[in-house]
Protein backbone atom coordinates (compact mmCIF):
# COMPACT_ATOMS: atom_id res chain seq x y z
CA UNK A 1 0.00 0.00 0.00
CA UNK A 2 1.33 3.59 -0.82
CA UNK A 3 0.56 5.79 1.65
CA UNK A 4 2.11 8.51 -0.31
CA UNK A 5 0.15 8.72 -3.85
CA UNK A 6 2.15 10.57 -6.56
CA UNK A 7 -0.90 11.98 -8.12
CA UNK A 8 -2.02 14.97 -6.90
CA UNK A 9 -6.35 15.16 -6.76
CA UNK A 10 -8.65 17.72 -7.99
CA UNK A 11 -12.22 17.75 -7.29
CA UNK A 12 -14.48 18.64 -10.00
CA UNK A 13 -18.18 19.50 -9.74
CA UNK A 14 -20.23 19.58 -13.18
CA UNK A 15 -22.49 17.91 -15.05
CA UNK A 16 -22.16 14.24 -17.22
CA UNK A 17 -22.56 14.29 -20.77
CA UNK A 18 -23.09 11.27 -23.06
CA UNK A 19 -21.11 12.17 -25.78
CA UNK A 20 -17.94 12.46 -23.38
CA UNK A 21 -16.73 15.82 -25.00
CA UNK A 22 -17.67 17.96 -22.18
CA UNK A 23 -18.61 18.23 -18.39
CA UNK A 24 -17.24 15.76 -16.03
CA UNK A 25 -15.88 13.39 -18.94
CA UNK A 26 -13.97 16.20 -20.45
CA UNK A 27 -12.75 16.90 -16.88
CA UNK A 28 -11.57 13.26 -15.95
CA UNK A 29 -9.99 13.02 -19.52
CA UNK A 30 -8.34 16.71 -19.04
CA UNK A 31 -7.14 15.78 -15.55
CA UNK A 32 -5.50 12.29 -16.31
CA UNK A 33 -4.06 13.58 -19.44
CA UNK A 34 -1.80 15.80 -17.22
CA UNK A 35 -0.95 13.39 -14.49
CA UNK A 36 -4.19 14.24 -11.63
CA UNK A 37 -6.31 12.02 -10.03
CA UNK A 38 -10.07 13.73 -10.58
CA UNK A 39 -12.44 13.05 -7.98
CA UNK A 40 -15.64 13.34 -9.86
CA UNK A 41 -19.26 15.27 -8.07
CA UNK A 42 -22.09 15.24 -10.60
CA UNK A 43 -23.84 18.21 -10.40
CA UNK A 44 -26.42 17.23 -13.15
CA UNK A 45 -27.23 14.45 -15.41
CA UNK A 46 -27.56 16.00 -19.34
CA UNK A 47 -28.64 14.33 -22.24
CA UNK A 48 -26.68 15.97 -25.58
CA UNK A 49 -24.91 15.10 -28.44
CA UNK A 50 -22.31 16.90 -30.37
CA UNK A 51 -24.94 19.00 -31.90
CA UNK A 52 -27.22 20.14 -28.87
CA UNK A 53 -28.42 20.02 -25.35
CA UNK A 54 -31.56 18.13 -24.96
CA UNK A 55 -32.53 18.39 -21.68
CA UNK A 56 -30.76 17.65 -18.11
CA UNK A 57 -31.69 16.97 -14.18
CA UNK A 58 -29.85 18.59 -11.53
CA UNK A 59 -28.86 16.44 -9.04
CA UNK A 60 -30.76 17.14 -4.94
CA UNK A 61 -28.63 19.55 -3.24
CA UNK A 62 -27.97 17.10 -0.42
CA UNK A 63 -26.65 14.09 -2.32
CA UNK A 64 -24.05 16.66 -4.17
CA UNK A 65 -22.78 17.27 -0.83
CA UNK A 66 -22.63 13.92 0.33
CA UNK A 67 -20.51 13.00 -2.53
CA UNK A 68 -17.87 16.16 -1.86
CA UNK A 69 -17.94 15.55 1.71
CA UNK A 70 -17.34 12.10 1.54
CA UNK A 71 -14.10 12.48 -0.80
CA UNK A 72 -13.00 15.53 0.94
CA UNK A 73 -12.20 13.49 4.14
CA UNK A 74 -10.99 10.56 2.55
CA UNK A 75 -8.41 11.83 0.30
CA UNK A 76 -5.98 15.15 -0.35
CA UNK A 77 -7.66 16.98 -2.30
CA UNK A 78 -5.40 19.68 -3.74
CA UNK A 79 -7.62 21.95 -6.53
CA UNK A 80 -11.27 22.46 -6.91
CA UNK A 81 -13.23 22.98 -10.65
CA UNK A 82 -16.29 23.85 -10.81
CA UNK A 83 -18.05 23.33 -14.23
CA UNK A 84 -22.25 23.38 -14.45
CA UNK A 85 -23.84 23.74 -11.19
CA UNK A 86 -27.34 22.50 -12.35
CA UNK A 87 -29.72 25.02 -9.68
CA UNK A 88 -29.13 27.75 -7.07
CA UNK A 89 -29.88 24.79 -4.49
CA UNK A 90 -26.52 23.03 -5.83
CA UNK A 91 -24.84 26.26 -6.14
CA UNK A 92 -25.07 26.81 -2.27
CA UNK A 93 -24.32 23.35 -1.60
CA UNK A 94 -20.93 24.10 -3.37
CA UNK A 95 -20.42 27.24 -1.17
CA UNK A 96 -20.97 25.89 2.05
CA UNK A 97 -18.57 23.10 0.87
CA UNK A 98 -16.01 25.64 0.06
CA UNK A 99 -16.46 28.02 2.81
CA UNK A 100 -14.67 24.71 5.05
CA UNK A 101 -11.83 24.07 2.45
CA UNK A 102 -10.78 28.03 2.22
CA UNK A 103 -7.09 27.49 1.40
CA UNK A 104 -8.00 24.93 -2.00
CA UNK A 105 -7.52 27.11 -5.33
CA UNK A 106 -10.57 26.89 -7.06
CA UNK A 107 -11.62 27.23 -11.00
CA UNK A 108 -14.81 28.39 -12.12
CA UNK A 109 -16.33 28.28 -15.53
CA UNK A 110 -18.94 30.23 -15.27
CA UNK A 111 -21.60 28.28 -17.76
CA UNK A 112 -24.59 30.06 -18.88
CA UNK A 113 -24.62 27.34 -22.12
CA UNK A 114 -23.63 24.31 -23.64
CA UNK A 115 -21.83 25.03 -26.46
CA UNK A 116 -23.95 23.80 -29.00
CA UNK A 117 -26.82 25.85 -27.19
CA UNK A 118 -29.27 25.14 -24.45
CA UNK A 119 -29.41 26.79 -21.51
CA UNK A 120 -27.56 25.84 -18.65
CA UNK A 121 -27.83 28.66 -16.18
CA UNK A 122 -30.79 30.55 -14.91
CA UNK A 123 -30.94 34.22 -14.09
CA UNK A 124 -31.17 33.46 -10.70
CA UNK A 125 -28.46 30.91 -10.60
CA UNK A 126 -26.08 33.61 -12.27
CA UNK A 127 -26.79 35.86 -9.15
CA UNK A 128 -26.19 33.37 -6.85
CA UNK A 129 -22.97 32.25 -8.71
CA UNK A 130 -21.70 35.83 -8.78
CA UNK A 131 -22.74 36.48 -4.98
CA UNK A 132 -21.55 32.96 -3.32
CA UNK A 133 -18.95 31.78 -5.89
CA UNK A 134 -16.94 34.14 -7.65
CA UNK A 135 -15.85 35.63 -4.11
CA UNK A 136 -14.15 31.99 -3.13
CA UNK A 137 -12.42 31.79 -7.00
CA UNK A 138 -9.12 31.79 -7.54
CA UNK A 139 -9.57 31.65 -11.12
CA UNK A 140 -12.43 32.50 -12.62
CA UNK A 141 -12.94 31.60 -16.93
CA UNK A 142 -15.47 33.22 -18.69
CA UNK A 143 -15.75 33.62 -22.22
CA UNK A 144 -16.64 36.74 -23.92
CA UNK A 145 -20.39 36.18 -24.02
CA UNK A 146 -20.28 35.10 -20.14
CA UNK A 147 -18.12 38.14 -18.94
CA UNK A 148 -21.03 40.42 -21.35
CA UNK A 149 -23.87 38.24 -19.03
CA UNK A 150 -22.25 38.65 -15.57
CA UNK A 151 -21.81 42.48 -16.61
CA UNK A 152 -23.93 43.68 -18.65
CA UNK A 153 -23.36 47.49 -17.77
CA UNK A 154 -19.61 47.29 -18.96
CA UNK A 155 -19.14 48.63 -22.40
CA UNK A 156 -16.17 46.92 -23.00
CA UNK A 157 -14.30 43.61 -21.99
CA UNK A 158 -11.62 45.06 -19.74
CA UNK A 159 -14.62 46.68 -17.95
CA UNK A 160 -15.99 43.40 -18.04
CA UNK A 161 -13.35 42.10 -16.06
CA UNK A 162 -12.92 44.99 -13.81
CA UNK A 163 -16.76 44.05 -12.83
CA UNK A 164 -16.10 41.05 -12.00
CA UNK A 165 -13.24 41.40 -10.09
CA UNK A 166 -14.81 43.57 -7.77
CA UNK A 167 -17.24 40.57 -7.26
CA UNK A 168 -14.43 38.91 -5.38
CA UNK A 169 -12.45 36.54 -7.91
CA UNK A 170 -8.37 36.57 -7.61
CA UNK A 171 -7.57 36.26 -11.50
CA UNK A 172 -10.25 35.97 -14.31
CA UNK A 173 -9.17 34.97 -17.68
CA UNK A 174 -11.64 36.71 -20.55
CA UNK A 175 -11.29 33.81 -23.14
CA UNK A 176 -12.10 35.03 -27.07
CA UNK A 177 -13.37 32.41 -29.48
CA UNK A 178 -16.53 33.80 -30.03
CA UNK A 179 -15.04 37.34 -30.92
CA UNK A 180 -14.57 38.39 -34.64
CA UNK A 181 -10.89 38.56 -34.64
CA UNK A 182 -8.53 36.70 -36.96
CA UNK A 183 -6.40 35.13 -33.80
CA UNK A 184 -8.06 34.25 -30.36
CA UNK A 185 -6.95 36.47 -27.69
CA UNK A 186 -7.46 35.52 -24.19
CA UNK A 187 -7.03 38.43 -21.33
CA UNK A 188 -5.70 37.55 -17.37
CA UNK A 189 -6.83 40.30 -15.36
CA UNK A 190 -5.47 40.59 -11.32
CA UNK A 191 -5.20 43.34 -9.24
CA UNK A 192 -7.82 45.97 -10.73
CA UNK A 193 -5.57 45.75 -13.96
CA UNK A 194 -5.03 43.70 -17.05
CA UNK A 195 -1.61 41.83 -16.58
CA UNK A 196 -1.40 39.33 -19.57
CA UNK A 197 -2.98 39.05 -23.06
CA UNK A 198 -2.56 35.78 -25.33
CA UNK A 199 -2.77 35.65 -28.87
CA UNK A 200 -3.62 31.72 -30.10
CA UNK A 201 -4.44 30.53 -33.54
CA UNK A 202 -7.80 30.61 -34.66
CA UNK A 203 -8.24 27.36 -35.84
CA UNK A 204 -11.11 25.84 -38.00
CA UNK A 205 -14.19 24.28 -36.82
CA UNK A 206 -16.39 24.60 -33.37
CA UNK A 207 -15.50 22.81 -30.57
CA UNK A 208 -17.36 20.56 -27.68
CA UNK A 209 -15.96 20.57 -24.45
CA UNK A 210 -12.66 23.49 -24.77
CA UNK A 211 -14.29 25.37 -21.86
CA UNK A 212 -14.21 22.67 -19.62
CA UNK A 213 -10.96 21.58 -20.84
CA UNK A 214 -9.53 24.59 -20.12
CA UNK A 215 -10.65 25.05 -16.69
CA UNK A 216 -9.68 21.37 -15.60
CA UNK A 217 -5.78 21.97 -17.11
CA UNK A 218 -5.87 24.65 -14.80
CA UNK A 219 -6.90 23.36 -12.11
CA UNK A 220 -4.57 20.56 -12.77
CA UNK A 221 -1.77 22.45 -12.64
CA UNK A 222 -2.90 24.40 -9.40
CA UNK A 223 -3.52 21.11 -7.65
CA UNK A 224 0.32 20.16 -8.98
CA UNK A 225 1.29 23.43 -6.88
CA UNK A 226 2.09 25.99 -9.63
CA UNK A 227 1.21 29.37 -9.32
CA UNK A 228 -1.60 30.85 -10.73
CA UNK A 229 -0.48 32.93 -13.74
CA UNK A 230 2.15 30.29 -15.27
CA UNK A 231 -0.77 27.45 -15.03
CA UNK A 232 -2.81 30.06 -16.76
CA UNK A 233 -0.46 30.06 -19.61
CA UNK A 234 0.21 26.60 -19.60
CA UNK A 235 -3.48 25.65 -19.71
CA UNK A 236 -3.89 27.25 -22.41
CA UNK A 237 -0.94 26.09 -24.56
CA UNK A 238 -2.39 22.35 -23.25
CA UNK A 239 -5.68 23.56 -24.46
CA UNK A 240 -5.10 24.52 -27.97
CA UNK A 241 -2.97 22.03 -28.25
CA UNK A 242 -6.27 19.34 -27.92
CA UNK A 243 -7.97 21.72 -29.96
CA UNK A 244 -5.65 21.34 -32.84
CA UNK A 245 -5.15 17.51 -32.72
CA UNK A 246 -9.71 17.69 -32.06
CA UNK A 247 -11.39 15.42 -34.24
CA UNK A 248 -15.00 14.89 -35.21
CA UNK A 249 -16.84 11.77 -33.72
CA UNK A 250 -20.62 12.68 -34.39
CA UNK A 251 -22.71 14.96 -37.11
CA UNK A 252 -22.12 18.49 -34.61
CA UNK A 253 -18.87 19.92 -32.96
CA UNK A 254 -15.40 18.80 -33.12
CA UNK A 255 -14.25 17.08 -29.41
CA UNK A 256 -10.74 18.01 -28.34
CA UNK A 257 -8.50 15.03 -28.01
CA UNK A 258 -7.03 15.56 -24.33
CA UNK A 259 -4.73 12.39 -25.21
CA UNK A 260 -3.07 13.85 -28.45
CA UNK A 261 0.48 13.62 -26.91
CA UNK A 262 0.17 9.79 -26.67
CA UNK A 263 -0.67 9.42 -29.78
CA UNK A 264 2.95 9.15 -31.17
CA UNK A 265 2.45 12.21 -33.86
CA UNK A 266 5.62 14.12 -35.34
CA UNK A 267 4.26 17.34 -34.91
Amino acid sequence: MNDNPSLPIAMSFAGTDPSGGAGLQADIETLASMGVHCAPVVTAVTAQDTSKLLRYEAMGAPLLVEQARAILEDMPVAAIKIGMIGSVQNAEAIHSILIDYPNLPVVLDPLISAGGGGELASEELLDVMASLLFPLTTVLTPNSNEARAFAPEADTLDACAMELLEMGSDYVLITGSHEATPNVVNSLYNGHRIIETYTWERLPGNYHGSGCTLAAAISALLAQGMEPVTAIHEAQEYTWETLKHGYRPGMGQMIPDRFFWAHGDDD
